[in-house]
Formats: structure tokens, C-alpha cells, sequence
């Protein structure tokens, strides 16, 4: 079998497969022999078809022998098992579910399938996709490649540890409160959160599938998690557009730059309302320097005018309603019970999340009368900004924690406790305004954990945000693997 590195981009393996180098099969094979050495110790794959994925790369070998090769063709994937996927377990983390086989792909796991991927199996989440660690009852604890005392970030947990160990040459990732950047900022890889309903989300948890709605649900969106800039473009040509014409998104614009001469970026890199840890936001900084030496113009007082706490409010209250719409009646009812104790000024997470839980019809109008004022904002910075550069999460990947009151926990921002739901700060701008943005990676912290970076961009405009992450890699930041994972 020829030597193959399976920690290379997707487009070079693809280009691999294309040149005849090696073929679909033996790249597959490659690909079972380090899922054999790595998963054990990671558990990010928690249900194959090794059988099937053997068919399918017979299959992708038959047409690129016969040049009828698909965009995808030939590459091997693993799925979060958010997702449906027709023959495969598909548990959402939920014990209910654990033998739950459907007979339908979701549907940007069909786009994926037509396209020529090979599916080898399932990755880890948590329950519901509902937490910051992927650990569930079903299937146990996911480690991060960087360390196994660590998480490696949730719900893309599985996913990000998938991607960055070779194990998956990209990965299907979701996204409602940074489950994509999250994990790719803990684990070293690139995620993107795509644009809101510029991929279809059916079929994915939540909501639980017998509660789909043709609609995607408000905030969340899918996307994919690479180990390159190049290989976001490619994969999201084949993801993007609606489930149903008669309910478009948005389309796909080329990137405003390609060259980071004259990019106008502006830099968030901590903030009073979301504490970030130093080694965090000094990535932050360090992906703003490295863009300036190439050129870019950055401004370290450049915001939308929003108020940090309005807009976390506002997306927080909707985030809430989401995942409680797909909870059981007993655990959401006992959720929304607790709303009368509090204030509506009290913007703790435990006041946002039974407030939100609570969701009427009212409330949900004046959220989005308000959503709508904050969007207006947004478009008003980007005429004058390409890209926002923030924090991804306020700490690098976290020890295990599987306390069971999540309100409980604490994470630890510059030695001082915070909040375990404070990983909703960061992700709440872009999410709350339906804006595309990357988690990019930057460099280690002191104890050799990965940093990232994320690049906001204008609604639509994902592409930018390849583009700028795309910069960042030719100016020296980027994927590396980890130790356990180099050829």
C-alpha cells in the first residue's frame, strides 16, 4: 500500500485519488488501520459500516478509473451523529435513541453522499448535542488528540478529534451555540459556522426527529470542519442551497479579498461583559498582527453598534427556546417553572434559560423586532469592516467535567471562576445575527493545547471568511497534528 498522509488537506488527498496515487480503497484502508491505533484511546467514532464504506470505495474507484469522479469522490467521512444517516445508529447522544437506524440521510449528508464521499461511520456528541463536552450514557467520553485529560469541545466533539487525527478527511459539523468553532478552536482545525439557512439542517438534532420542521430552526445552521482553508470552499460547494425551493437562504457571494493588502479588519480580542483568558486573546492578537504585517488594515476600536449584553440577551433567550422545544415535557416544564424568579434584567445564564424556555408568541416577536435592529447594525460595520476577528471561546480546551448541574461548573478565565455557560458569549454575535464565522487556528498555548481565532463576516459572505483564514495560513498560523497523529 502506498504511503499516504492522512493528516493532508481534503483537497490533497483528493488529488491524490484523482493523479491515480493511490486509490479510494487503499486510502480507506489506511484510513480503518488509524481509527484501529487511535480511536481506542479518543472515542470520537462510536458506530461504523466498515462493510458499506468498503462498497462505496469500490464503487468511487470504478468512476475515477472511469473519469465520472464526483466533487467528493473517494474521500473518506465520518458523520456527528447529530445526523441522520440511512443504515447507521444515529442516537443524537440520547440513550432513547441508541438503536435508532433511519432509513433517510439528512440532507446535507445525501449532498455529501452524492458528491462521492465514503461514509466509514459515526462521530461523538453529547446528549441532545446540549453541552460543551461530548460525553454521553450511549457512548461514552470523547478525549481531545491533545490531550486526554481534556475535552475536546462539544457538540463537534467527536468530529473536530475525528478531523484533526486523520481519522476523517473532514467532518459534517453543526452549530446552535459554537458547537462547530468550539471543538476546532480546542482541537486545532477549521470550522465554520455557515451563514443561517445556507444549508439545510433537516434531519439533524435537535429537534428531536419526530418534531422536525421543513424550516431550519432558528440559529442553528451545519457546516464543515476541516484541516484547511481550501478544503471549506470545496466542501461547501456541494452543502449550500435549501431542502426546499420554496423556502431559499441566502446565496454564496465570492470572497471581498483574497490578499490581505488593504483588508479592513477589525479587532475584538477581550471584552468586560465576556472575560477571555490571556493566552486566548493574545491569539486573537497575534492572528490581527499577522494579517497586518501582510498588509491588512486593523483597528482595535472598530465595533458594531450593538451592546455586547443586548445582543447575548437576545440570542440567548431564542437558543434557549430551541433546545427546550425538543426537550421531554416533565424536564422543560420544571425549566420553565423557574422563570418567575427572576428579573427580565437578570441576564444569568439561569434567568436567560428558563426566561427562554418560557418562550410566547410575544416574546418571540419583540426578540425578533430586536434581532432585526441588531442585523441592521451588523450590515452598517461590514460597508466600512470585512471581517471581525473575536475570540472563539474564552479559554483554550477544558479538563473534563461532567458534574452533573451544568450551572454548577466553572471554567477558569486568568485564574478567576466563570460560569460554565459563558462558551455562549463569543458565539452569540454572529450566531444571534445569522453571520457566518471561522475558527480558525492560530498557534499552542504554554501547555501545548491549540488557540484559534474567529473571523466574522458579512451575512452571506462565508466565503470571506475562508478567504481570511486562508490569509492566516500563508502567514504562518494554521493546522498542525498532534503528536499521536503524525505519519
Amino acid at each position: 500500500m502506498p504511503a499516504i498522509d492522512l493528516t493532508a488537506s481534503a483537497t490533497s488527498l483528493r488529488q491524490g485519488l484523482l493523479t491515480r496515487r493511490f486509490t479510494a480503497s487503499e486510502l480507506l484502508e489506511a484510513t480503518f488501520a488509524r481509527i484501529d491505533a487511535l480511536n481506542p484511546g479518543l472515542n470520537a467514532i462510536v458506530a461504523q459500516d466498515r462493510a458499506a464504506a468498503r462498497a462505496m470505495a469500490q464503487a468511487s474507484d470504478a468512476r475515477l478509473t472511469g473519469g465520472t469522479a464526483r466533487a467528493l469522490e473517494g474521500l473518506p467521512v465520518t458523520i456527528k451523529d447529530a445526523y441522520d444517516v440511512a443504515g447507521l445508529p444515529s442516537s443524537g447522544g440520547l440513550p432513547a435513541y441508541r438503536e435508532r437506524v433511519p432509513t433517510e440521510d439528512a440532507v446535507a449528508v445525501a449532498r455529501l453522499r452524492a458528491a462521492g464521499v465514503v461514509i466509514i461511520g459515526k462521530s461523538n456528541v453529547p446528549v441532545f448535542s446540549g453541552d460543551f463536552q461530548s460525553y454521553n450514557p450511549a457512548h461514552g467520553v470523547t478525549n481531545n488528540p491533545w490531550s486526554a485529560a481534556h475535552s475536546p469541545g462539544g457538540s463537534s466533539g467527536g468530529a473536530a478529534a475525528a478531523v484533526a487525527t486523520g481519522m476523517s478527511a473532514f467532518e459534517l459539523g453543526s452549530d446552535l451555540g459554537g458547537s462547530i468553532r468550539w471543538p476546532a478552536h480546542a482541537c486545532g482545525v477549521f470550522g465554520l459556522k455557515t451563514s443561517w439557512g445556507l444549508v439545510s439542517t433537516w434531519g439533524a438534532i435537535p429537534p428531536p426527529p419526530e418534531r422536525r420542521t421543513p424550516r431550519n430552526v432558528d440559529l442553528m445552521v451545519a457546516g464543515p470542519i476541516t484541516r484547511a482553508a481550501e478544503d471549506l470552499d470545496l466542501i461547501l460547494a456541494v452543502l449550500a442551497g435549501p431542502r426546499d425551493a420554496a423556502l431559499p437562504g441566502p446565496e454564496l457571494v465570492p470572497p471581498r479579498a483574497t490578499s490581505a493588502r488593504g483588508l479592513r479588519v477589525a479587532l475584538w480580542a477581550d471584552d468586560a461583559f465576556a472575560p477571555v483568558d490571556a493566552e486566548v486573546s493574545a491569539a486573537v492578537r497575534e492572528a490581527a498582527r499577522r494579517l497586518a504585517d501582510a498588509g491588512a488594515i486593523v483597528s482595535e476600536t472598530a465595533r458594531p453598534s450593538i451592546r455586547f449584553a443586548e445582543a447575548f440577551e437576545v440570542y440567548a433567550l431564542l437558543n434557549h427556546a430551541v433546545v427546550a422545544y425538543g426537550l421531554p415535557p416533565k424536564v422543560r416544564a420544571r425549566i420553565q417553572a423557574q422563570a418567575a424568579g427572576f428579573s427580565t434584567n437578570d441576564l444569568s445564564h439561569q434567568s436567560l434559560q428558563a426566561r427562554g424556555a418560557r418562550m410566547t408568541p410575544g416574546l418571540y416577536q419583540q426578540i425578533s423586532q430586536r434581532r432585526i435592529a441588531l442585523k441592521r447594525q451588523w450590515a452598517r460595520f461590514f460597508q466600512n469592516h470585512d471581517v471581525l476577528l473575536c475570540p472563539p471561546a474564552p479559554v483554550a480546551a477544558i479538563p473534563h467535567d461532567h458534574s452533573p448541574d451544568i450551572h454548577a461548573r466553572r471554567l477558569m478565565v486568568n485564574g478567576e471562576p466563570r460560569p460554565y455557560l459563558d462558551f455562549l458569549l463569543w458565539a452569540s454575535l454572529a450566531t444571534g445575527a445569522d453571520l457566518p464565522a471561522l475558527s480558525a487556528p492560530v498557534r499552542r498555548s504554554m501547555s501545548g493545547l491549540p488557540l484559534g481565532v474567529q473571523i466574522v463576516a458579512p451575512m452571506a459572505e462565508d466565503r470571506t471568511a475562508i478567504a481570511v483564514g486562508a490569509m492566516l495560513e500563508q502567514a504562518g498560523c494554521g493546522f498542525t497534528a498532534p503528536a499521536l497523529a503524525e505519519d
